[in-house]
């Protein structure tokens, strides 16, 4: 995220409702206060610019909690005087877009915050809702008085996200108290576009809320320890020509790689550790060689099926290894290449792609510059929704 978005965490409350003890921003939810996890979501978002609204008696711990970029402001004796506080401490180095999102809702996931800042591209202000489903009444000393309805109706979620200039002029104009920013926005003649919440985005009000919210981070950490390994080995014999496809580079030989396809042995058998860490068999499965289409056909159109079939399945890639197993061409010339070239063909970073190569002594196929064999492995990590 750029500095043009601030992200306002608004935690000056005392939660009183939660019980006795600590505010519940301050209380340990999974081991961490629940601002930590508050924080930590947030980033993992991508969020960078945090500006954290406290009370003034947390100040010890909010300095030891809050990492470097972190700015600190005290709040008002309001929830509106706090995020009116942290809007005004803004003024000097305005952002364009601000997310207000409540300190007491750790469990926040990146889908939820960036679906607010796609909207906010498209009008000045976006909030998560979820439709509210459940029977309404009205009642009355412990007696429902008659049935309300719900159309139309939506419980409001965190964080909600405006137009910075329009919503501290919105707070400026603004007289009295509001339940939350939208209200405000509302007031001043804002439109308000409602964005997808989520069920886990709970506000920790009640004591109760804590167990759910442990339940959950739980649940999400179970999710995040299934990592997949897969290996992947491949062999391609030389026939005469000029170079050799290896890991996306053309490499200047005397000879080149004989196959049905490009015989780029490297890339081969990198997307086989993927289909093998997915449980979806090799190449041959997808791809089959007595299919005439795929005569003479770019690896790379193999690779990234492999890799846009781990991310509908829900796993992300988190680094992948390829050796090269041959005497002859030299690879370590060319390694760097071969590794910025998979990075764009996997959409990855460069520094989770190793390329490398080996001899084997002169000893085997290999040794006898027959051909060229490829070994290669590919760690896949859950995200949330992965299918097995």
């Amino acid at each position: 995220m750029t500095h043009d978005i601030a992200t306002l965490i608004v935690a000056a409350g005392r939660g009183t409702r939660a019980g006795e003890g600590q505010p519940k921003q301050w209380r340990l939810l999974a081991g961490r206060p629940v601002l930590a996890h508050t924080l930590a979501a947030l980033r993992a978002a991508g969020l960078t610019r945090l500006v954290l609204v406290i009370h003034p008696d947390d100040a010890a711990q909010a300095e030891a909690l809050a990492e470097e970029g972190v700015l600190i402001v005290q709040g008002g004796a309001t929830r509106r005087a706090s995020v009116r506080a942290a809007l005004e401490a803004l003024c000097n180095d305005p952002p364009r877009k601000v997310l207000i999102h409540d300190g007491a809702r750790p469990l926040v996931s990146a889908d939820v915050i960036h679906a607010v800042l796609n909207a906010l591209e498209r009008g000045p202000a976006a909030a998560p809702a979820l439709p509210v489903v459940d029977a309404l009444w009205q009642g009355a000393e412990g007696r429902v008085q008659r049935p309300a309805a719900r159309d139309g109706l939506y419980r409001a979620q965190t964080p909600q996200g405006f137009d910075y200039a329009a919503i501290l002029a919105a707070h400026r104009a603004y007289a009295g108290n509001a339940a939350d920013d939208v209200e405000i926005a509302r007031a001043a003649g804002m439109e308000v576009a409602i964005t997808k919440g989520c069920d886990d985005n709970i506000k920790l009000t009640y004591a109760a809320d804590f167990a759910r919210a442990a339940r959950v981070l739980a649940e999400r950490q179970a999710r995040q320890m299934d990592i997949r390994l897969g290996n992947g080995y491949d062999v391609h014999r030389f026939m005469p020509g000029d170079g050799c496809w290896l890991c996306g580079v053309l490499v200047p030989h005397d000879r080149a790689l004989e196959g049905h396809s490009d015989a780029d042995v490297g890339m081969h058998a990198l997307t086989d550790a993927i289909y093998g860490a997915l449980a979806e068999g090799d190449i041959g499965r997808h791809f089959p060689p007595s299919d005439p289409q795929w005569k003479g056909a770019a690896s790379h159109i193999f690779l990234r099926h492999a890799v846009a079939l781990a991310a509908k399945r829900g796993y992300r890639i988190g680094n992948c290894d390829v050796t090269l197993v041959c005497e002859r061409p030299k690879i370590g010339p060319h390694a760097g290449a071969m590794q910025a070239a998979l990075a764009e063909i996997m959409g990855l970073e460069a520094g989770r792609i190793s390329v490398k190569a080996t001899t084997s002594e002169r000893l085997g196929f290999t040794g006898r510059e027959e051909g060229i064999a490829a070994y290669a492995t590919a760690c896949l990590i859950a995200q949330e929704g992965a299918t097995p």
